[in-house]
């Protein structure tokens, strides 16, 4: 998975899913199992444990992985089993006067990240994955490669954020300067096949993460002393953590604040095509679930109880 270039957070799912499916079959080998365990196990998802429609498709794909790729025995495209049907959830939003308090309680350390989350609507790992290079201080936007799908996009930048991130960026020049003097370093890890068209790149400034570790670690797939991006585990807790001594009584998580960015850019009179851009959604109908926030009541109702 490494070798085709899977993210982190992919791996470590399709390996769970592998793993629970191997368990549900008492520890067969998959290479002895087929579709018909692979039915099995899916309509076990949907039927005991209520499982979302993207739950169980992740699911599906790790096993396709699985017998693809490492079983070298394709399952059949015509599978049979219960499809979830289990909806999907609104978003939960915070309100402009939530996100002041959150960000009032929000550690320095951590404030920046998490402002990029709101201000900017990304996803954490494409905060976390950040280049200095990928910051456009000319035309206040940030450019984020190899998104969620594969994509590219151009995001907006809260102008009021630029001093910060300058002042990261020379913190992150620091951390350079020390590395560059311990001889086992061996530089930021390089996406794809740019690691061999610039081979020295990997010690330059405009590549280093934005929000790095404050310790050099080994690379998993190369098994070379790097310094890594912080991990998404500390911000997710610095936001918990901002909220609830906000006392905001939602469940809030670092992607409430990409669903805030969203549902107040509507509200503030962007039209939806602006918003999927922004998100980088490649259906409108992901964005339009925004707009059921917005509404006043179910379907834009006024009930008759506030005309008494």
């Amino acid at each position: 998975m490494y070798s085709k270039r899977y993210a982190k957070s992919t791996i470590e799912a399709y390996l769970f899913w592998i793993a629970a499916y191997i368990r549900f079959n008492n520890m067969q080998h998959p290479s002895s199992m087929g579709d018909t365990q692979v039915e099995l196990y899916l309509n076990h998802l949907v039927n005991s444990q209520n499982v979302a429609q993207g739950t169980q498709a992740q699911a599906l794909n790790a096993l396709s992985f699985l017998y693809k790729e490492i079983i070298k025995s394709p399952l059949s495209l015509s599978l049979d089993f219960v499809k979830s049907e289990r909806p999907r959830k609104l978003p939960i939003v915070l309100t402009q006067t939530e996100v002041s308090a959150l960000f009032k309680h929000c550690i320095t350390k951590h404030y920046l990240a998490c402002a990029l989350l709101y201000g900017s609507g990304m996803r954490l790992m494409e905060v976390l994955r950040l280049r200095i290079q990928d910051i456009d201080f000319d035309y206040n936007c940030v450019r984020i490669w190899d998104g969620k799908g594969g994509k590219n996009r151009v995001v907006t930048l809260a102008g009021e954020l630029i001093p910060q991130i300058r002042t990261q960026i020379q913190l992150v020049d620091n951390y350079l300067q020390l590395d560059l003097n311990n001889p086992l370093f061996c530089g930021v890890y390089m996406p794809h096949l740019l690691r061999k068209k610039y081979p020295n790149h990997n010690k330059q400034l405009g590549w280093q993460y934005l929000f790095p570790s404050y310790k050099l670690s080994i690379d998993p797939e190369s098994k070379q002393l790097r310094r890594h991006h912080i991990d998404e585990k500390q911000l997710q807790r610095a936001v918990k953590k901002a909220a609830f001594n906000a006392h905001i009584n939602k469940h809030v998580t670092p992607h409430t604040l990409r669903h805030s960015f969203a549902t107040h850019l509507l509200q503030s009179g962007a039209d939806i095509r602006t918003v999927q851009t922004q998100l980088g959604h490649s259906d409108i109908r992901t964005t339009q679930i925004y707009t059921h926030v917005l509404q006043q009541g179910a379907n834009g109702v006024i009930s008759p109880f506030s005309r008494l």
